[in-house]
């Protein structure tokens, strides 16, 4: 136990780390349009889009698929587990709403968009 109440060590910290990462880029409208869209990098070789967070979250570490799941694995806690299944609720409806081939200036400019970068800012207050 960590000298949180109620918090387990993680098996995969490093995972841990990279789902923290994903959070604070779906929290961060700023880092959105300069990464995202704009494609301005903090330093040589270095990538990021909507695209590998979502993809990070849900089949890489599948904290979104199940987040009470990943607790003990890449979460520390039920209370991650309850901010993760919130961000997931308002994510899930917003890509299965959305059309495939829309890139990610048209994503983050929609009106719910929003909600999910509220979400995750939830969520990096939460885990970090």
């Amino acid at each position: 136990m960590d000298a949180k109440v109620g918090v387990v060590v993680v098996r995969f910290p490093d995972m841990r780390r990279e789902v923290i990462d994903a959070l604070q880029a779906l929290s961060d409208p700023d880092y959105q349009r300069r990464v995202w869209v704009d494609r301005v990098y903090p330093q040589p070789g270095y990538y990021d889009d909507l695209t590998h967070n979502i993809n990070l979250l849900y089949d890489d570490t599948s904290v979104a698929e199940d987040p009470y799941g990943q607790v003990g694995v890449t979460l520390e806690s039920d209370e991650e587990a309850a901010v993760m299944e919130r961000l997931v609720a308002v994510l899930d409806p917003l890509l299965d709403g959305f059309p495939a081939e829309l890139d990610d200036a048209e994503v983050i400019s929609r009106p719910e968009w929003a909600e999910v970068v509220k979400a995750a800012q939830d969520a990096v207050r939460i885990i970090q």
